[in-house]
C-alpha cells in the first residue's frame, strides 16, 4: 500500500519546471492512480519571479532561495530544470545528501558530472531520473537501461538538436542560406539569441555522452566526442545533396566499434531511404541498433515545456512507486567498462568534398592524383562549370580513413589551380 501523497519541490521554474507542473496538474487522477500516490508539488524556487509563465503559482509556494527547498524535510522529490552545471551541481548533490531523490532534465549536468552524481545516488540508495535530459518528450533512456538491457547496443544515430534539423530543413525546402534560417529559427523562438551550443554541435554532444554512457556501458567523456557544426553548410550543397539522393543533417553518432568507441557529432549527408531523412524541422529522432532486436527508432518533439515536462512527470512516477515500494536506487550507473573513444582521425566514412577551381585542362586530374597518393579511392565526380573562369566541382570518396581525408585536402587547397575547398562532409550510408 503506498502512501496517500508524495511532496515534490521543484528548483527552475521555468519552461520546463513550468511544463512539469502544468502535466501533473491536468492529469492529477490518473497520475495518482499510476503511481500509487497523489504527486503534489508544494515549494519551487526561481530566481525571478516576474517572468511570464503558462501556469500560476501561489504565492506561498514560491521562494527564490532553492536551499529552502532542498532542505524542507517534507519535501521526497526534488526536480531540477534550471540548466547548467552551477549551481544545479551543488543543489543536486545537496538534495541526495539531504536524502531526497532526484529527477533532472539537464542534459549538460548530466553529461558533465552523471558519474558523481549517479555514484553519490548509488552510495545512499537513492533515484536519481533524467529522462528528459535527451530527446525532450522521447523515451529514450529507460528503453536503453531497461527494455532493451538485453542487447549489446551497435550503434546509435541520432538527430537531437531541433534548432538545427530546422535550419537544415528550411536550407533544404526554401533554398535559404545558414544566416537566413538562422534568424528565422531565431524569430520563432527554435534558437537562442546565442545560438552557438546548437549550431556547433555543442547540445548534441551533451546527449550523445549520456546516451552512448548507458548503450555502450562505459563513460563516454565529452571532451573526447568530435563535433563540427552546420555553419559552413551552403545551399549548393543542399542541391547537390538532393542530386545524389541524400539529405544534410546534423547527426550524433555513437558506434561499438569492439575495443573502442566512436563518439561524433557533424553534419552528415544520409541517404534518403534511412528512416532519419523524413525526420524534418523541430523534430527529434534516435535510431539504434541491437544484436537481438536489430534496429528502432524513436521519434517525437526533442524539447519544449509540455514535451519535456512529460519526461520528468515520468521519472516522477517512477521515483513514486520506487519510494511507495522501498526500492529506490535499484538502478545503478552502468559504466562498468572504460573502453577508449577512437581518434576522430582513424574513423572511416565515405566523404563529399565541394571545392572551386581553375577551369582548364588537366585540373581534375591533379587532383584525383592527390587523392590517390594519399589512398583515398574515389567514387564519383560532378563537374559544373561556374561564373568566370572557375569550376565547381564535388567529389564523393568511398569509404576512407579520416586522417587521408584530411591530408588530401590540406595538399588540395594549396594547388594553384585551387580556388577554394567550399565544404566538406561526411557520408553516412546508415
Amino acid at each position: 500500500m503506498g502512501r496517500d501523497l508524495i511532496r515534490i519541490g521543484i528548483l527552475g521554474f521555468g519552461n520546463v519546471g513550468a511544463g512539469a507542473y502544468q502535466v501533473l496538474q491536468e492529469n492529477a487522477e490518473s497520475i495518482a492512480l499510476k503511481a500509487g500516490s497523489r504527486l503534489e508539488v508544494t515549494r519551487a524556487a526561481d530566481i525571478d519571479w516576474r517572468r511570464p509563465r503558462p501556469v500560476d503559482l501561489p504565492q506561498e509556494m514560491r521562494t527564490t532561495d532553492a536551499r529552502e527547498v532542498i532542505a524542507d524535510p517534507a519535501i521526497d522529490i526534488i526536480v531540477e530544470t534550471i540548466g547548467g552545471t552551477e549551481p544545479a551541481l551543488e543543489f543536486v548533490l545537496s538534495a541526495l545528501r539531504a536524502g531526497k531523490c532526484v529527477v533532472t532534465s539537464n542534459k549538460e549536468l548530466i553529461a558533465k558530472h552523471g558519474r558523481e552524481i549517479l555514484e553519490q545516488a548509488d552510495a545512499r540508495g537513492l533515484d536519481i531520473y533524467f529522462e528528459g535530459a535527451v530527446g525532450g518528450g522521447i523515451p529514450i533512456i529507460q528503453p536503453l537501461k531497461q527494455a532493451l538491457a538485453g542487447n549489446r547496443i551497435q550503434s546509435i544515430v541520432g538527430i537531437v538538436n531541433g534548432t538545427t534539423n530546422y535550419i537544415l530543413t528550411q536550407m533544404a525546402s526554401g533554398g535559404q542560406d545558414f544566416a537566413h534560417a538562422l534568424a528565422e529559427a531565431q524569430q520563432k523562438g527554435y534558437a537562442e539569441p546565442d545560438p552557438t551550443d546548437d549550431i556547433e554541435g555543442n547540445d548534441a554532444a551533451y546527449k550523445l555522452a549520456i546516451l552512448a554512457s548507458i548503450a555502450f556501458n562505459s563513460r563516454a567523456p565529452l571532451e573526447q566526442i568530435y563535433r563540427e557544426g552546420i555553419s559552413r553548410i551552403a545551399p549548393p550543397d543542399m542541391l547537390y545533396a538532393r542530386e545524389l539522393g541524400y539529405v544534410i543533417k546534423l547527426l550524433a553518432i555513437g558506434r561499438d566499434r569492439g575495443d573502442a568507441v566512436e563518439l561524433r557529432v557533424h553534419p552528415a549527408f544520409l541517404p534518403q531511404t534511412h528512416p532519419l531523412a523524413a525526420v524534418s524541422d523541430v523534430f527529434n529522432a534516435i535510431f539504434i541498433e541491437g544484436s537481438a532486436v536489430g534496429g528502432l527508432m524513436f521519434y517525437g518533439r526533442g524539447a519544449g515545456a509540455r514535451p519535456t515536462g512529460s519526461a520528468v512527470v515520468g521519472d516522477l512516477i517512477e521515483v513514486a512507486r520506487n519510494l511507495n515500494r522501498g526500492a529506490t536506487g535499484r538502478i545503478p550507473c552502468t559504466c562498468f567498462e572504460a573502453r577508449p573513444v577512437r581518434p576522430m582521425d582513424e574513423v572511416v566514412t565515405k566523404h563529399y568534398v565541394r571545392m572551386q577551381v581553375a577551369d582548364r585542362p588537366g585540373v581534375l586530374a591533379k587532383i584525383a592524383a592527390v587523392f590517390g597518393e594519399e589512398g583515398v579511392s574515389l567514387a564519383s565526380v560532378v563537374q559544373k562549370t561556374a561564373s568566370g573562369e572557375g569550376a565547381e566541382i564535388v567529389w564523393v570518396t568511398h569509404q576512407s580513413v579520416e586522417r587521408a581525408v584530411r591530408r588530401s585536402l590540406e595538399r588540395i587547397a594549396a594547388l594553384p589551380e585551387v580556388n577554394e575547398v567550399s565544404t566538406w562532409v561526411r557520408v553516412e550510408e546508415g
